[in-house]
């Protein structure tokens, strides 16, 4: 089983931060606008230099390749970037339809221009584009934050359905707390100095 696990983490002058995520759980983390939430995921996903030890099961971070670490340990931005004419050619292969009708598609998104799709679009094929390496946990940024409430509800039953079928651990940012007391087993709260409080 692969849990994530944090071991005195810092970067950037924050930390050290030491905790666990373990399989199919989602830890909640929010906090006000620059506290350095999206940061902390960067650090995980070893986009920022860091220090202390990161764990994902027995693999640990500094043993392997960051691609090889992210393509396991899979990081979703605020903004998803994309930078080919057609939706398809950000995928190897297309999605399982069944993954494409959970977030409400059908199979022929693949051949749309990029430039002809909504915010929220973009953010629901973006999470689709992040699965499709079938990773081992997930690092996701307000993976909600422009979609109506209709596919709020969609993208979180999709996520979490991957999270408990794959044994997945996740950190899940969000400013919405409702929205973390749906989908996490546990919260934390960066506070603006950076430091992280469990939340009760």
């Amino acid at each position: 089983m692969n849990g994530l696990r944090l071991e005195n983490l810092s970067f950037l002058g924050r930390g050290p931060y030491t905790f666990a995520v373990e399989p199919g759980q989602v830890l909640g983390l929010h906090g006000a606008s620059g506290a350095g939430k999206s940061l902390l995921l960067r650090a995980v996903a070893d986009l920022e230099p860091h220090e202390g030890l990161l764990w994902l099961g027995q693999t640990a971070c500094n043993e392997i390749s960051g691609p090889d670490w992210r393509r396991q340990v899979a990081y979703l931005p605020a903004e998803s970037l994309w930078w080919h004419e057609r939706v398809g050619q950000h995928f190897k292969a297309p999605p399982e339809t069944s993954w494409l009708q959970q977030l409400g598609f059908a199979g022929e998104v693949m051949d749309w221009e990029v430039n002809r799709l909504s915010t929220g679009e973009k953010q629901r094929l973006a999470i689709l584009r992040l699965l499709q390496n079938r990773p081992k946990a997930l690092l996701l940024d307000e993976p909600t934050a422009s979609l109506d409430q209709g596919s709020i509800s969609k993208v979180e039953n999709f996520i979490l359905g991957y999270l408990k079928e794959n044994s997945a651990p996740a950190i899940w940012v969000s400013h919405d707390s409702l929205q973390l007391a749906r989908v996490a087993a546990r919260r934390f709260e960066i506070l603006t100095g950076g430091e992280l409080r469990e939340l009760t």
